[in-house]
């Protein structure tokens, strides 16, 4: 039963954003205490154009059964999509904070600029999806990398 009120928590909340979340997986588990939902193997979340592909997420709710943030582990594979932004990468672990539009990149971090033809390389990267600003930490063994075109003059 305990399932069930927080399967209608996420359902209820993904209405009260007004944006649909599709998450599948092979396989669930809610922790009804802890206000956790895992989603362990082949998981994918779709929301409007944005797409991610991890092999675990947690999905985490506050005390007002809200989404306070996904957490996605293993071998993560995304393209984030916005009305003026697009980007593409991955990582070892992305944690995606709703409420602020910002994603957190851990480990092998790497980011495709669709729009400005970008790309950023790091051990962490913080993306602000809002202001599409972005902090990238590297360190001794593998620095920030960072490459961009410039446009010719004719």
């Amino acid at each position: 039963m305990n399932t069930l009120k927080l399967i209608f928590f996420i359902i209820l909340t993904t209405l009260l954003f007004a944006n649909k979340v599709e998450i599948t997986s092979d396989s669930m588990r809610a922790v009804n205490l802890e206000k956790e939902v895992h989603f362990i193997g082949n998981v994918t979340i779709k929301q409007q154009k944005s797409q991610l592909h991890g092999d675990k997420v947690i999905v985490y709710f506050d005390e007002k059964n809200e989404t306070k943030m996904y957490e996605a582990i293993g071998s993560v594979t995304f393209a984030f999509e916005e009305e003026k932004s697009a980007y593409t990468g991955s990582a070892k672990r992305v944690v995606y904070y709703p409420a602020e539009s910002k994603y957190v990149l851990k480990g092998k971090a790497v980011i495709d600029d669709l729009i400005n033809k970008r790309y950023v390389q790091g051990d962490l990267i913080t993306l602000d999806m809002t202001t599409g600003n972005a902090q990238v930490e590297g360190n001794r063994k593998k620095p920030v990398k960072f490459i961009f075109e410039m446009e010719q003059k004719q």
